[in-house]
């Protein structure tokens, strides 16, 4: 199996294990992410202002892209994700957006929205199943894990429509798929500080830790993530809170289950 994957800019630079472990995972699972040509950064942040039009077409040309090369386009980044399917939403429902992407980018066909945007998650839930994930396991978790989500998988939820956004439970499937046993905790959908860390470290520290100290409370050894910037905020305030779960990408997890090599850090 195949499918258009974009890896956006972290995954290129400050959250190059991320992308090497989801492939290896992927790999593992008989399935190939083809890196899409000639992608350019998202633009990060979805823009606030309605008739902003510049920071969102680098977002169409993926979209574009992806809709001749099968139809479907893979996102691993939370932010990358959030912005790309918000995107294609606007595509289909804005029509002054519609027109203008269409026009500066001028391709011979106007994009419409065909393409399917799918993050890693929901291709692993969608087109390769429970099921075959649970088969191929050779070394079942067996420990407990707390499941992180964080804010852009999840809202706008009519758009996103990745999880209940209250009560999401997609991860702690995965983690049960694989042998681990989820770790129910309070703050599992609250954010991170995300970008703040940069701007107001201390509101960052002080939101991770609650996440952290909500998580050992419920008996977490660790914490499970699918977004490079959450985890990054999660664990350099790990560093610093005795007793904070471990902090591990989700797809590092699948590929020690499925018999791969992963470091003491979780690298593959």
């Amino acid at each position: 199996m195949e499918i258009c994957y974009y890896p956006g800019c972290t995954l290129k630079t400050q959250a190059k294990e991320l992308d090497i472990t989801a492939r290896k995972a992927a790999e593992l699972l008989g399935v190939t992410m083809t890196e899409i040509e000639n992608w350019q950064c998202c633009g990060a942040v979805y823009p606030s202002a309605k008739r902003e039009i510049a920071s969102r077409l680098s977002a169409v040309r993926a979209l574009e892209y992806a809709k001749e090369h099968g139809g479907k386009l893979l996102t691993l980044c939370s932010a990358c994700h959030n912005v790309i399917k918000r995107t294609n939403e606007d595509i289909k429902t804005d029509e002054n957006f519609s027109r203008a992407a269409n026009l500066y980018l001028g391709f011979e066909t106007p994009y419409k929205g065909e393409t399917k945007v799918l993050h890693y998650l929901e291709f692993l839930r969608d087109e390769v199943g429970f099921d075959t994930i649970k088969s191929k396991v050779v070394k079942p978790l067996n420990r407990k894990i707390a499941a992180y989500y964080g804010c852009l998988l999840l809202r706008p939820s009519k758009v996103m429509a990745f999880d209940n956004p209250e009560n999401p439970s997609l991860i702690e499937k995965f983690i049960a798929a694989l042998g681990g046993t989820p770790v129910s905790y309070a703050f599992k959908n609250e954010c991170c500080g995300a970008y703040q860390s940069v701007k107001n470290p201390e509101l960052t520290k002080a939101k991770s830790r609650k996440i952290l100290q909500s998580a050992a409370e419920a008996g977490a050894a660790e914490i499970a993530t699918v977004c490079p910037l959450c985890h990054y905020n999660l664990k350099e305030n790990a560093k610093e809170e005795s007793g904070a779960p471990k902090v591990i990408d989700l797809p590092a997890l699948i590929v020690e289950a499925l018999g791969g090599e992963v470091t003491e850090g979780g690298n593959v």
